[in-house]
């Protein structure tokens, strides 16, 4: 009996990842030893049912695993990440799911305004100058871009990069990769925002203007292929000021102005973010 009729159904312990297990679901791959990994009771919690928020493999694993797993997961419903344990194992389970349904409330035009609006109120003069051309003025969600290559090309592509740091394997139970980010219970922006789904919707929307897929997560690090980068320096510095919006540390302690940031990311297919 090969692999695809072992494996024809979710293995182990994975169908409790799921709110609706009467869904058939499939996973046509081979997975590593691994475990589900339940949210720690004594941290805080934002969902009133409790499950595992995903699983997680024992060991590290390669980029071509990522890749099948991400092409398999219209079948199976789970989203791989590849998730970094250098600060903290995941396997503690110190995460705070919020439901996938609440990202959906949040529009990431709102978002980018309500934090430019909280940050105008007590910047300086050098402060505005950082955020040249739009100083206090929020410009908005930028332009989509146009796609250089397929998103899920240009992810398995990053995958197998970032997989060369020994990165354990995780599962979620999403419909999108954005969406990880809440039902995973990251909380690695904690410090810039209590709640994860508006970042979700965020992330949500760069899926669909910049075709960003979710690749790795850290405690507090967030790691994105991007197949439709800005490639133009205008269009560049117009997703810098999202980017700024989403997490400004990238800004105020890497290049300091939003023009500096802009060539950083220039026709970049990767897009890494980190929060103190």
């Amino acid at each position: 009996m090969d692999d695809l009729e072992l494996r024809l159904d979710l293995p182990g312990d994975l169908p409790q990842l799921f709110a609706d297990a009467t869904v058939e679901r499939t996973l046509p791959v081979g997975l590593p030893d691994g475990e589900v990994v339940w949210p720690d009771p004594g941290y805080p919690q934002h969902q009133a049912v409790l499950r595992p928020a995903f699983w997680i493999s024992d060991e590290p694993v390669g980029g071509e695993l990522w890749a099948r797993l991400r092409a398999r997961h219209p079948e199976s419903g789970l989203w791989p990440l590849l998730l970094d344990e250098t600060d903290q194992p995941w396997a503690a389970g110190q995460v705070a799911p919020e439901p996938v349904a609440d990202v959906a409330n949040y529009a990431p035009g709102a978002f980018m305004y309500e934090v430019w609006g909280d940050w105008s109120e007590q910047a300086s003069e050098d402060d505005i100058d950082d955020l040249a051309p739009f100083g206090l003025h929020c410009p908005g969600p930028a332009e989509p871009g146009h796609l250089l290559e397929d998103p899920g090309t240009v992810a398995d592509r990053h995958a197998r990069v970032l997989a060369r740091r020994e990165h354990s394997l995780g599962l979620v139970a999403v419909d999108r990769g954005a969406d990880a980010l809440a039902a995973i219970g990251w909380q690695g922006a904690l410090n810039h925002n209590e709640w994860t789904a508006p970042l979700a919707a965020v992330v949500r929307s760069w899926e669909d203007r910049f075709g960003a897929r979710v690749i790795g997560l850290g405690f507090n690090t967030l790691e994105l292929s991007v197949a439709a980068p800005p490639v133009t320096t205008r269009h560049a510095v117009h997703v810098a000021a999202e980017h700024w919006a989403f997490c400004p540390d990238i800004l105020f302690q890497g290049p300091g102005t939003l023009t500096g940031y802009a060539e950083e990311i220039r026709g970049k297919t990767w897009w890494s973010f980190w929060w103190d």
